[in-house]
């Protein structure tokens, strides 16, 4: 083990004898796979019996210390740490509720009467850390002691930190219907407070079993703990998907055929989200822009504005509202889906829970999506003070607890997508405050929000039903066939992933002005729907041209992403503040040529911008 540590981790162990404090918990990270190259039977024994041959490793580290320290001139700084903690590092769970920490008595030493022989007695972790005393004497020395009566060494015990955490499976990789099964996990020395509620988490580590030795006439009851060995975040990992070199190439290839025609291209793209869904391009749009979101950025004063885009489906029932969200909850790399009706302001944020005799915080659902997306249905059925919750987490991006003597904050940097009912009978001419009983602060964070309302409307209905009937002939549906196998669900993830990470938009001088002009429009028009009509839109609208961007692979915001993050916009129906005759988002159908089309809404929005020259 020594000769291991010392060719392979010198360097670690060089920094460990330089390091200044000699009090305090070292860790040092080995890879398990080298172990196995080297030395196999070593591995074999740690796998074997962790419990033995994991503490050797550690005084083979100390050992490691002192050849190391001998071979160099470290001078006065080099001290040797006794305090030192191999960690072998071999799919995650999100981290459901860390414990809070607390102190234990880690090794305690005796002295045999009969021998004078002083050996250390260490807590049993399966019975809650108790140190029970030496029934017989733990003499190494040749000859046997029998002796069994021994005093405690003063000043020699030893104190650990020490925490308990809980981790659940991941609800990506569980079906339908299932429950994510919870493991506790026990921390100690420099593992302790690493992570906090949300993160995902890849742990390496000793499974045994924990039980209560107190309680006389009661069956013990068995719980199995995981003594961790080395943990590892992997919030970092979990965002990012492996995207092979020949799929950015197709990218590129595909971009490079619609370079004449862009918009074409765009829209190509929008096809493919919720494809079993006809039409509706505005909110395919919307969708698209909203996963993709705007780059987040600090300004002078050092307050973080934020990246991601939240948006808001207002429509009657059948409109598509939750396949909507489904098929957004596919895209993303991390996604909890909840409804209004079964949350709860502590089922959405963080609630203090009491386990073992200590307060304990569990993640909810913008906790557990932090990074990801929270799909939230049915947004109307909340109570008011449960949606007042929600307020910090989508502007500010943080949650502040103060429960049961918890105070912390977590971050929620989640995209949050809802989708509601109106209240009654939609009203055109009312605000949309009214209309869906949410209040003004909370439909002021959502960057789009778009109505859908089944009107009617002989043309349309004619198109969905005759589109609804080609499913059904299978020769009639190439040309869907064709589209569906190239920007596939995970085509279309890949994509999203690679565009987020690769491009930082830069907005130019034209979408700054196209911008800036309608905002103003915007403000000095705004008298019907002011609650929305904040600076938060002018955000909003560089978020979305952004968006549009990045989805389009450029890595500058023109005029073409400033005038569709306007249409976007216009497209909430009580926002419209230039084209009068948006109608309904439901409505809302694929063009033949958008290129030409885009042509014509440009010219028409500069010119109620006043912006031609």
């Amino acid at each position: 083990m020594v000769t291991f540590l010392t060719t392979n981790h010198s360097d670690q162990l060089r920094s460990l004898i330089l390091s200044p404090d000699s009090r305090l918990h070292y860790p040092l990270f080995i890879d398990f796979a080298e172990l196995m190259n080297d030395h196999l039977q070593v591995a074999q024994l740690i796998f074997a019996k962790p419990t033995d041959y994991l503490p050797k490793f550690n005084y083979a580290a100390v050992s490691a210390q002192r050849l190391i320290a001998k071979d160099s001139e470290g001078g006065s700084t080099s001290t040797i740490k006794e305090n030192v903690h191999v960690r072998v590092n071999i799919l995650g769970s999100p981290l459901e509720s860390p414990g809070g920490i607390k102190t234990i008595e880690g090794e305690r030493r005796y002295e045999c009467r009969k021998c004078k022989n002083v050996f250390p007695v260490y807590p049993e972790l399966e019975t809650g850390n108790i140190i029970r005393p030496p029934l017989a004497c733990l003499s190494d020395k040749s000859q046997e002691c029998e002796g069994n009566k021994f005093v405690l060494v003063e000043n020699s015990t030893k104190f650990h930190d020490y925490q308990e955490i809980k981790i659940q499976e991941s609800a990506q990789l569980l079906g339908v219907g299932s429950i994510p099964r919870s493991i506790r996990v026990i921390l100690q020395n420099d593992l302790v407070d690493i992570v906090k509620a949300g993160d995902d988490v890849i742990i390496t580590g000793v499974l045994t079993a924990k039980w209560s030795s107190d309680l006389k006439d009661v069956r013990c009851d068995l719980e199995p703990i995981l003594v961790a060995n080395h943990v590892r975040q992997t919030n970092k990992l979990k965002s990012e998907i492996d995207i092979p070199d020949d799929i950015v190439d197709k990218f590129k290839i595909f971009w490079k055929k619609f370079s004449g025609t862009p918009l074409k291209g765009r829209n190509a793209i929008l096809k493919a989200i919720c494809p079993q869904i006809f039409g509706l391009f505005t909110v395919k749009l919307a969708v698209a822009l909203t996963l993709i979101g705007g780059v987040q950025h600090v300004d002078a004063s050092g307050t973080k504005v934020r990246g991601e885009s939240h948006l808001l489906l207002v429509g009657d029932p059948g409109t598509g509202k939750s396949q909507f969200l489904k098929f957004a909850a596919k895209l993303s790399n991390r996604a909890v889906i909840t409804t209004g009706l079964g949350s709860t302001s502590a089922g959405l944020t963080v609630t203090a829970v009491k386990d073992s005799g200590e307060w304990m915080l569990e993640a909810g659902a913008l906790v557990l999506a932090d990074g990801g997306l929270c799909c939230i249905d049915e947004f109307d059925s909340m109570r008011e003070h449960d949606r007042a919750t929600i307020h910090e987490a989508m502007e500010q991006q943080t949650i502040s607890i103060a429960k049961a003597g918890l105070v912390t904050t977590l971050s929620t940097r989640t995209i949050v997508f809802g989708a509601t009912n109106p209240k009654g009978q939609y009203d055109p001419s009312q605000p949309l405050s009214v209309n869906t009983t949410l209040s003004g602060p909370l439909l002021s964070r959502f960057d789009i929000v778009l109505v859908l309302l089944d009107t009617k409307n002989p043309e349309w209905d004619k198109v969905v039903s005759s589109h609804i009937l080609a499913e059904e002939e299978p020769g009639r549906v190439k040309d869907a066939e064709d589209l569906t196998n190239y920007w596939s669900l995970s085509m279309l993830r890949r994509y999203i992933s690679y565009v987020k990470g690769k491009f930082r938009p830069i907005l130019t001088k034209e979408a700054e002005r196209v911008i800036s002009g309608y905002y103003q429009l915007q403000r000095r028009s705004g008298t019907e729907n002011a609650a929305r009509i904040t600076v938060r839109m002018l955000e909003s609208l560089i978020r979305l041209a952004q968006a549009h961007a990045r989805l389009m692979f450029k890595n500058e915001v023109t005029q073409l992403d400033a005038i569709a993050a306007i249409l976007c916009i216009e497209s909430s129906m009580t926002t419209s503040a230039i084209v009068d005759s948006v109608g309904n988002a439901l409505h809302s159908n694929f063009t033949e040529n958008p290129d030409i089309e885009y042509a014509n809404q440009e010219k028409f929005i500069l010119e109620k911008l006043k912006l031609v020259d």
